[in-house]
């Protein structure tokens, strides 16, 4: 976290001209991978954890597959899959150190070029020991998956702290998939990862019921609508303002919040939760970070009549 400074993160100085360099056992290297800005007095580092690649009509379950296939066309996205970021963010206020979210962490055959975060969080010079906190925004395979890879829970502190919302723990008890648009595969990996989960951590478990102040400045509030216990997580100093939104939001949703995405549990509550958030984002400007937006996917949300606007930011090198 030392790293952590105002400007875009560079991996490695490299030379251009040297094709050595662009070989794919280097690829990794020539892809940002961290990007770092501060709220106020708080540090904020986006990490990606790399990519997914659902099928393009995961994400729109409910559109006429036409309309669908025109938005993918005029974003110059493939109609069949299409890259989809997976980002995590360490926040450090006071003397806290707080992951947001922790990645997919296993290998899934499906997704090979995810699961990056233990590297990335390495290469980024934060060392597993010093994280004090963890916030779930909910329990999804994506978003667990890094604290159940292999020797992690060793490398955490015994007095870690991890934050979720009760109505979550209360849903993965027994999921019900009945909304969603989950291939079986997927479905069955969201129950496993889930249940890991519970059996290594529930002793470090810190349950709120709507909201909590995990950090000073940092605030973690329920949802619902992606899962039960979705929540989101606000950060406030010094007059900045940055919501670390997890599922609620994605790249279509600024042209079509009405769209479902095929992993939301309850879809027209996840609709209702996505609208009020972006009216939240477009009237406080604060700065909006979700887990599938592009990375570094920091940007702000503007009103446009009835929709939406994505501004992203521009990369402060």
């Amino acid at each position: 976290m030392n790293q952590m400074i105002s400007h875009a993160q560079k991996e490695t100085n490299m030379n251009l001209h040297d094709t050595a360099h662009f070989d794919r056992a280097r690829s990794d290297e020539l892809v940002p991978s961290r990007y770092a800005l501060r709220v106020g007095e708080i540090d904020v580092m986006v990490i990606s954890d790399g990519v997914l690649t659902p099928p393009a009509e995961s994400m729109a379950t409910n559109a006429d597959p036409a309309a669908r296939g025109a938005w993918l066309d005029d974003m110059f996205l493939s109609r069949d899959a299409f890259d989809w970021a997976l980002n995590e963010v360490v926040v450090r206020s006071g003397d806290q150190t707080i992951l947001i979210d922790s990645g997919l962490g296993v290998e899934y055959p499906d997704f090979p070029r995810a699961g990056q975060l233990g590297s990335r969080l390495d290469a980024a010079g934060i060392d597993l020991g010093s994280v004090t906190d963890v916030v779930l925004t909910h329990m999804h395979f994506d978003h667990v998956g890094g604290l159940l890879v292999d020797g992690v829970k060793q490398r955490l502190r015994p007095d870690l702290r991890i934050h979720v919302a009760a109505a979550e723990v209360k849903f993965w008890g027994a999921p019900d998939f009945s909304r969603t648009a989950m291939p079986p595969a997927l479905a069955d990996l969201a129950r496993r990862a889930s249940r890991q989960f519970l059996d290594e951590y529930r002793n470090q478990l810190r349950i709120f019921e709507q909201q909590h102040e995990v950090a000073p400045g940092v605030v973690v509030s329920r949802t619902g609508g992606h899962t039960p216990g979705h929540s989101v997580v606000r950060l406030a100093s010094g007059g900045d303002r940055l919501m670390f939104a997890g599922d609620a939001i994605f790249p279509v949703s600024f042209d079509h919040p009405e769209w479902h995405n095929g992993f939301e549990h309850d879809p027209e509550e996840a609709t209702r939760v996505r609208i009020r958030l972006m009216r939240e984002l477009a009237e406080t400007g604060a700065w909006l970070v979700a887990t599938h937006m592009p990375f570094p996917s920091v940007g702000r949300v503007a009103a446009t009549g009835d929709l939406f606007r994505w501004v992203p930011t521009w990369w402060d090198y």
